[in-house]
């Protein structure tokens, strides 16, 4: 196969994804779908596991941590709804991938990942992309990102035993926290909306993510 029917078999693979993973399935934002639609999945896992970018499971990125099925970035990322001017806290990026879906719907996106080597690969594929809309931290995410605060939207591919104070007191009024909560192995998915100082929350459904590590996370 040469490069080029490789690249189009990606592209074939991606809108199968929209079609089948995340319109059937109730995901109907237009521009997070065709987001979806532009970002190559591809770039953002081991080149041993790209023939699995477009299935509907995680995949292992190393490290011991996974890039989340299609559906469930989506659904976090709907759950967010984050609009063209927001500044955004993408907590846990991973290998990016997320991230690089942010970038296309978000003002500034602000990637925080403790582990360096996925910290690299995702500053990587992401400017790999031209999206210039986004800084990367290297560092513990649940202390979040104060000098950049407030943020209209606070995301995490990791669950914590609890919402990190530092989140809320970072978030901006009006603004949502997405994020699984609950014992390893078994998490809700939850969305925080902070309105007048207050924090509301919502429960969206049940979810299985690695750990959070971090002062107000997990121990390593």
């Amino acid at each position: 196969m040469t490069m080029n029917d490789q690249k189009d078999k990606y592209a074939a693979d991606r809108r199968r994804m929209v079609e089948r993973q995340l319109r059937s399935r109730g995901i109907s934002n237009p521009r997070l779908l065709e987001a979806f639609e532009r970002v190559p999945r591809e770039l953002f896992v081991p080149a041993d596991h790209a023939h699995e970018a477009y299935r509907d499971h995680p995949v292992p990125i190393g490290n011991g941590q996974t890039i989340s099925q299609p559906y469930i970035v989506a659904l976090m990322i709907q759950e967010l709804d984050p609009g063209p001017g927001d500044r955004i806290l993408d907590v846990g990026a991973g290998s990016g991938y997320q991230t690089a879906i942010l970038a296309h719907l978000a003002g500034h996106v602000y990637a925080m990942e403790r582990i360096e080597s996925l910290a690299e690969q995702a500053t990587g594929a992401v400017g790999a992309l031209n999206l210039t809309n986004v800084s990367f931290r290297t560092g513990d995410g649940t202390l979040g990102w104060p000098e950049e605060a407030p943020f209209h939207g606070i995301i995490c591919a990791a669950a914590a035993p609890e919402v990190p104070h530092a989140w809320t007191d970072q978030l901006a009024d009006g603004g949502h926290i997405v994020v699984p909560v609950g014992e390893p192995g078994a998490q809700k998915l939850i969305r925080l909306d902070k309105s007048e100082g207050r924090i509301l929350r919502q429960d969206i459904c049940n979810v299985r993510f690695v750990k959070l590590i971090g002062q107000e996370g997990w121990p390593d």
